[in-house]
């Protein structure tokens, strides 16, 4: 038998401290570059009770985990207020929506309508007979510019001008400070110069870098709505409403966020069923595709489980709800996937500490040019529109969305074919993975075991040993049960059941131990351990073997082939029976193999390859491979609504393809390669346009159109990741793997 992880020892602590863990997402709309996340990070990190807060830019979310006991939302809603971030706890997709987008629409056409109406005055002023209007007259039109420029000025800009205020007063820079200072001081200029009755005025110019800036960010945050997190896409999912029976025996209609476990629900077709629950009456089919990602629907009867926000959809269903909104698999999943989302790698660490320098390097290198075009005797007004000039386009977004805005898309296709990413640098160590090595049971076979020759095996016997099995999640230990209860046998849990990893599963009865798990632990003659998978031992009787039908994943043929085409080395390591092994290795094409692996055999051939060289991909069970799945370069692995919490995967596939394999290994190659081509594309920007705008050769308003237009390409350039057709390529440092396979 594959190794059974125990389970985990809890003591009271550790049970309180989990029990008072809370997990919130809070919007943060005026988080507008890397330093913004920096210092929320850092201020919610400070706060007592927060155990962990992660800032994720491109959907300007930071999730928290917090001591109850200790804080709670308002009160780290307050601590980012004293940090200057207006901050909402989210409910819904809606309520973050309308945060991100209320009234920059309304400032944007305010914006162009003046800068269209200036234009046209600035028209009379700078036409070919300007030289004969009178002085007066140019005044008075510049004047009327200006009462045109002003109130659209302090309309239109306040997203900048309030971001930036915010800023200063927690004693910090973000990027709207050197937008806002650029803005404020084209405005006072063209002031200063009208009441001079000097011709040097730019309002047409202020006007329009506010309009441009607008647009740029008004199409920034369009595209960040389109590649938003797949949590969020998820959470909006949720059914809001259940309907459910009451204590009178009256339906009544409530919302979703209100059922509690006990609750019996009435779900008719075409309904999603508002939260986890075991259906109690009726027939139907349900979709899960949101939860699985499988096409084909699933037949649930009574006693079968169903999960909130899938559909039901064919007859109705009477289901009893067995958690609250907030402990439903989907909103684990979302969980999951909002932590897989707002983690850092090594990319995203990397263009963090580069944007932190940005903001005082701005206001340095805008500093610079203003002295440097007063030595060369160019006069302030240039100098200082120069400077401008500089201040807006040294802008850090390009290089802050760079890599997130990749993670997120990266995330969300994952998502879309029913794989859940959760470690931080899991897509960058995807990346790099040239070797995959299979488990057996469950991974590369569908794990829907069955027990061969039941009705030979006396009813007593395979009571006995479902009374054991009943507590555990292998799938050996689960086909066992299947097939007591196929005859009819009451299957009651043995009292003291204790599962050791690597061994099965033992009880004590009467003073005496009752085993059920590997030949090795139970005791069976060198010469009979190859006789069968699992085996039953009780004292006084010789022990019983148990031989399984195991077949492989659908696809697994396909997708091994697939791998090894493209030139990554295969190996299967399993801890069943070798003859067994040796069978499902040459069903899937696999040659280099090795059968009756224990936890540490797999945790030494792992390490093993990766001495020669290799990065290795584990793909095996989350509990049954703990060992295995973290000691690997990358981790995959599949999973169930029970155990998709406690896998010690980088990421989590569902379904019963295993296409998920190659899938994942394509996503993070092209992740990869979006990311340095989105590093490549913020270095050059500021490589090309820095240097232009500190020669003079850009004005404020070419400055505001290229900064704005940088980060809407890296964007797009990331978003391109959710519709890409992508090839699995070659692995990197293919030389190094041969004797793999």
């Amino acid at each position: 038998m594959e190794s059974i992880v125990a389970p985990r020892a809890a003591q009271s602590a550790s049970d309180d401290a989990a029990d008072s863990a809370v997990s919130v997402v809070l919007a943060v709309p005026h988080m507008v570059c890397g330093g913004c996340v920096r210092t929320i990070e850092q201020a919610l990190r400070a706060s007592p009770g927060v155990a962990a807060a992660r800032a994720n830019l491109s959907a300007r979310r930071v999730a928290i985990t917090f001591d109850a006991r200790e804080t709670s939302s308002a009160g780290l809603v307050g601590v980012l207020q004293n940090e200057g971030f207006t901050a909402a706890e989210v409910i819904d997709d809606g309520v973050a929506q309308s945060v991100r987008q209320s009234g920059l629409l309304g400032r944007v056409g305010v914006a162009g309508f003046a800068s269209a109406n200036i234009m046209m005055v600035s028209v009379s002023v700078w036409s070919g007979n300007a030289s004969d209007m009178d002085a007066s007259a140019q005044t008075l039109f510049h004047w009327i510019s200006a009462l045109i420029a002003l109130p659209a000025i302090a309309y239109s800009a306040q997203p900048f001008f309030a971001s930036a205020f915010a800023a200063l007063r927690g004693r910090r820079l973000n990027m709207d400070v050197p937008i806002s200072l650029g803005i404020a001081l084209a405005t006072a200029m063209s002031v200063f110069q009208t009441m001079r009755g000097s011709d040097q005025v730019y309002f047409d110019a202020a006007v329009t870098l506010v309009f441009f800036l607008l647009i740029g960010r008004a199409l920034d945050e369009s595209m960040r709505f389109k590649s938003r997190s797949a949590a969020e896409n998820l959470l909006s999912l949720k059914a809001l409403i259940a309907t459910v029976i009451g204590d009178d025996g009256v339906a009544r209609q409530i919302q979703a966020r209100h059922v509690k476990p006990g609750m019996t629900m009435i779900v008719a077709a075409g309904e999603r069923i508002a939260a986890d629950g075991i259906v109690e009456t009726g027939r139907s089919e349900i979709d899960e595709s949101l939860i699985t990602g499988e096409t084909l629907p699933r037949v649930v009867s009574a006693g079968n489980r169903v999960h909130a926000g899938t559909i039901n959809g064919a007859g109705p269903l009477q289901v009893m709800a067995t958690a609250s909104d907030d402990n439903t698999l989907l909103a684990e999943i979302a969980r999951l996937m909002m932590a897989g989302e707002q983690s850092r790698g090594r990319y995203v660490r990397l263009a963090d500490r580069a944007a932190r320098i940005y903001a005082p390097a701005v206001h340095v290198l805008g500093l610079l040019t203003f002295i440097g075009w007063m030595l060369a005797g160019a006069g302030w007004e240039p100098a200082l529109t120069h400077a401008i000039a500089v201040l807006i386009i040294t802008c850090p977004c390009a290089l802050a969305l760079a890599v997130p805005a990749v993670q997120v898309a990266a995330t969300s296709r994952l998502f879309g074919r029913g794989t859940i990413l959760k470690a931080a640098d899991g897509l960058e160590r995807l990346a790099e993975v040239d070797t995959v090595v299979f488990d057996k049971t469950g991974t590369l076979t569908d794990g829907d075991l069955r027990l061969l020759d039941s009705d030979a095996i006396a009813g007593n016997v395979l009571a006995a040993a479902a009374a054991l099995a009943v507590v555990s999640r292998h799938p050996y230990a689960q086909a066992v049960v299947r097939a007591a209860r196929d005859r009819g046998l009451n299957v009651h849990p043995q009292s003291g059941t204790r599962e050791i990893a690597g061994a099965g599963l033992v009880a004590d009865r009467g003073g005496d131990e009752v085993r059920l798990g590997s030949a090795d632990w139970v005791g069976v003659q060198p010469d009979r351990r190859n006789e069968a998978s699992l085996w039953f031992q009780r004292p006084s009787f010789a022990p019983i073997g148990f031989r399984f039908e195991d077949r492989l994943r659908p696809d697994a043929v396909a997708v091994i082939g697939e791998l090894k085409a493209a030139g990554y080395g295969v190996a299967l390591l399993s801890g069943d029976r070798p003859e067994a092994v040796a069978q499902a290795a040459r069903a899937a094409g696999i040659a280099s193999w090795q059968g009756g692996a224990t936890p540490g055999d797999k945790h030494a051939r792992l390490d093993a390859l990766q001495r020669d060289g290799h990065r290795v991909l584990m793909v095996g069970d989350g509990l049954n491979d703990a060992p295995s799945l973290a000691s690997a370069h990358a981790s995959l692995s599949p999973s169930t609504a029970v155990d998709i919490s406690q896998t010690a995967a980088d990421a989590v596939f569902q379904g019963g393809k295993l296409a998920a394999v190659a899938d994942v290994l394509k996503v993070a190659r092209a992740a990869h390669r979006l990311a340095l081509q989105n590093f490549a594309i913020a270095l050059l920007y500021n490589v090309v346009f820095v240097p232009m705008a500190m020669a003079g050769y850009v004005t404020p308003l070419v400055a505001a159109i290229a900064m704005s237009t940088s980060s809407i390409i890296v964007t797009v350039n990331a978003v391109r990741l959710r519709t890409m057709t992508l090839a699995l390529p070659p692995p990197p440092r293919l030389d190094r793997q041969r004797g793999v396979e």
